[in-house]
């Protein structure tokens, strides 16, 4: 029974270290860029990085990234002047844009679109409009010369803050013993990444936190209330210049008190919940709801008709 142990021992040992080499060779997992918080209280990428994102199984999407001097997943290093016209993208990860090669991202193909303009991509997962506005704030100097700004924004989870508060805890976590044996352990952030060990998490998240109850509709309009109290709170304290800024969004999936406050106080929007509906083929990735390279040129198409017609 014993020696019976021991080869099952060494079996699976040598079982995981043939997967871990399959899974290095064939690079299989995803780089992940380290984060940080910089001096202005900003969180973003460590700056000059390159790596490859890795998303679903078998490799369905494999992208190259380049986080340049600024921080942010981008093919060009940000020098705004008032000699050019500069547009900043601004958002989460679908600006950021980790499912497609940086050289083919929307900010290329909304310059491919337009002539003698620059297109900036401030994307960093994670960021709701709290972290957006803050950065411009963070940075006013440096957005003071870029002639558009446009904020992406889900509506579901990126109005659920009033103010802006450095995760100093997330980067903290990031940077934990476990974190890094993940990081370093390929297989197991291989593993991670395609939802092996899901249903032990989920396990551990059940026991924790009492299962989600139904929503009436009286509770989903408080939601919908404080988060437009939310909305208001941050262009209060932040600021919003509607010349030259805008809200791109989906208005099927945004809450109609929302854009009815957004058009009687004629916030900028530019909605790209039409042209999704009405493309034959599917705009996001099949096993992910971030936008493939065909919905990602439908935002690059709505966002140069947008501009186009400013002028």
């Amino acid at each position: 029974m014993k020696k019976l142990f021991i080869k099952c021992t060494l079996y699976i040992f040598f079982i995981i270290i043939a997967l871990e080499l399959v899974v290095r060779v064939f690079h299989l997992y995803k780089d992940v860029p380290i984060r940080y918080i910089d001096a202005y209280d900003v969180e973003k990428s460590l700056p000059n990085q390159t790596g490859f994102a890795v998303t679903g199984n078998r490799r369905q999407n494999y992208s190259e990234y380049h986080i340049n001097s600024f921080g942010f997943n981008s093919y060009r290093d940000f020098q705004p002047s008032d000699d050019k016209t500069e547009i900043a993208l601004v958002g989460d990860s679908f600006i950021e844009g980790m499912h497609q090669n940086y050289s083919n991202s929307i900010g290329k193909k909304i310059e491919g679109l337009l002539k003698n303009v620059e297109v900036y991509e401030y994307g960093y997962a994670g960021y709701d409009l709290a972290n957006q506005l803050y950065l411009i704030q963070a940075y006013q100097e440096h957005f003071k010369a870029i002639d558009h700004i446009i904020f992406y924004i889900k509506y579901n989870n990126d109005l659920d803050n009033s103010a802006y508060t450095p995760n100093y805890q997330r980067i903290k976590l990031l940077k934990s013993p476990l974190f890094k044996i993940r990081d370093e352990f390929k297989l197991l952030a291989y593993a991670s990444a395609i939802g092996i060990v899901d249903p032990i998490k989920d396990m551990a998240i059940n026991i924790i936190k009492e299962k989600p109850k139904s929503v009436s509709e009286s509770e989903e309009r408080d939601k919908d209330l404080k988060k437009l109290e939310n909305f208001k709170s941050l262009i209060n304290t932040f600021g919003f210049d509607k010349n030259k800024m805008a809200f791109l969004l989906n208005s099927k999936t945004s809450s109609p008190l929302f854009l009815e406050y957004c058009r009687e106080n004629g916030y900028p929007i530019i909605d790209f919940a039409l042209p999704f509906e009405n493309s034959k083929e599917p705009p996001t990735l099949i096993y992910d709801l971030h936008w493939n390279n065909h919905g990602r040129t439908i935002i690059a198409n709505v966002v140069a008709d947008f501009i186009k017609a400013k002028k």
